[in-house]
């Protein structure tokens, strides 16, 4: 579980920003958003981020997705390049690190991990551990000059000197140590919980994507529980009572493999042709939806379906999932094609059967739901604004003293007031035609 998310110098983030899950003392709802992983620490398994447009709310997921790729997806080759851009509207900002810094909970224990990159390289990098004080797992560094890593093991750490060396050496100046373990097979315990945190971590879904074909394979390989989304949609009121899977080997895409692996040029081309013949890419799936209406059953393909019943599996996929297992999922725009009372039943249902130890983080333009003091917390309530030098800023709804935000405020309407930000501050709505 996330306990706090800090980044600096990303995107539109200029001075360091904090997501933070930790819960204030309120009891308000708390049996359905706390969650206590190790005794006295109170964790939220909600946020929700609003904004006006550009104002940086996606980049906050963008900057943790990030964080995630870095730490399990390590650069083959010494010359690879980070994708992602420092702050710009600054002169110095781009000449300096971007930074991150994440405290999480995996397996009781509770970790710390910091790190510093450039567009070519990891600068600096550290995971402390806290058990129950703070000590140090690993310090790495790295000689931009030549291009090398050194790490240094904390003392409490029982590691052989040609362990070090070998992660060391799998250690390009361009990838993290916890990227480079994903190539290693070492027995050190507080290096692998780190790893597999990240690894746990679901990919950041952004709803504007199409991801049918996504959770449709999920489905087929049994890896999503097909009734929690039958479930779901039934329960949203779909007359849906089935779903279908049809997979056919796509005997095209074989042939092509076969031929690529036969005229590959080295081993390494040859085995990623070999892997891609054995995988799942080499099958088409086609998804039905069957329909109980007036005692007769229909069988619809997917593509039939609106576009509101087709975006309503894709939650209710990512439902799943959260349901499931015990996993961080970031959303983008949360609201997408959905009805308002679909956006409250999908964020209540996982809030009352979430599993343990998920989280849920989304972005959302959908303000009805600051209208019902029911069903949020105020510090699972987040804004992001821009300043005056165009800097994203990023706060809670819980931070605001009593003068602005009481137990008996509207706070959808204080927020329509501007008085809590994170909205447009728009002009009028004359244009001046005659000079354009």
């Amino acid at each position: 579980m996330i306990i706090n998310f800090s980044v600096e110098n990303f995107g539109s983030i200029k001075e360091k920003q904090t997501l933070s899950f930790l819960a204030n003392k309120s009891d308000h709802l708390e049996n359905y958003y706390i969650i206590e992983p190790i005794k006295g620490l109170r964790l939220n398994k909600l946020a929700l981020i609003y904004g006006a447009n550009a104002s940086g709310k996606t980049t906050v997921l963008k900057a943790l997705d990030f964080l995630q790729e870095i730490c399990t997806n390590p650069f083959d080759r010494k010359t690879e390049e980070f994708d992602f851009e420092p702050f710009l509207f600054d002169s110095n900002t781009p000449k300096k690190d971007t930074k991150f810094e994440l405290e999480f909970i995996q397996k009781g224990i509770k970790y710390l991990y910091e790190v510093e990159i450039n567009k070519k390289s990891i600068s600096n990098e550290k995971l402390y551990n806290f058990n129950p004080n703070k000590a140090l797992v690993f310090e790495r560094m790295t000689n931009a000059e030549k291009e090398l890593t050194s790490i240094k093991f904390g003392s409490k750490i029982d590691v052989k000197k040609s362990t070090e060396n070998a992660i060391e050496l799998q250690t390009l100046w361009n990838n993290t140590v916890l990227g480079a373990l994903v190539k290693t097979n070492f027995d050190l315990p507080d290096l692998a919980n780190a790893s597999d945190w990240f690894n746990n971590f679901t990919n950041f879904f952004n709803t504007n994507s199409d991801s049918k074909d996504f959770f449709t394979t999920q489905i087929d390989l049994n890896r999503i529980n097909k009734n929690i989304i039958i479930s779901f949609l039934k329960k949203a009121d779909f007359n849906i009572c089935d779903l279908e899977v049809n997979k056919k080997e796509d005997s095209q895409l074989r042939h092509l493999l076969l031929k690529s692996i036969k005229e590959a040029k080295n081993e390494i081309e040859k085995s990623r042709y070999s892997e891609m013949l054995n995988s799942e890419v080499v099958f088409n799936r086609q998804l039905y939806f069957l329909h109980n209406v007036n005692n007769n059953s229909y069988r619809l393909n997917v593509n039939q379906e609106s576009l509101g019943t087709q975006r309503y599996f894709e939650y209710a996929g990512l439902l799943s999932i959260l349901l499931q297992e015990n996993t961080i999922l970031p959303i983008d725009e949360l609201e997408s094609s959905l009805h308002p009372d679909l956006f409250n039943h999908f964020l209540l249902t996982y809030l009352v059967n979430g599993k343990k130890e998920s989280q849920l983080i989304a972005t959302t333009h959908n303000r009805e739901i600051l209208n019902n003091r029911d069903i949020f917390r105020n510090d699972a309530i987040w804004f992001t604004d821009k300043n005056e030098d165009s800097a994203t800023e990023l706060y809670c709804l819980a931070d605001f003293d009593s003068s602005v935000v009481r137990d008996t405020t509207n706070v959808l309407n204080t927020y329509k007031s501007g008085k809590l930000g994170g909205v447009p501050n728009l002009g009028d709505y004359y244009i001046d035609l005659e000079n354009e």
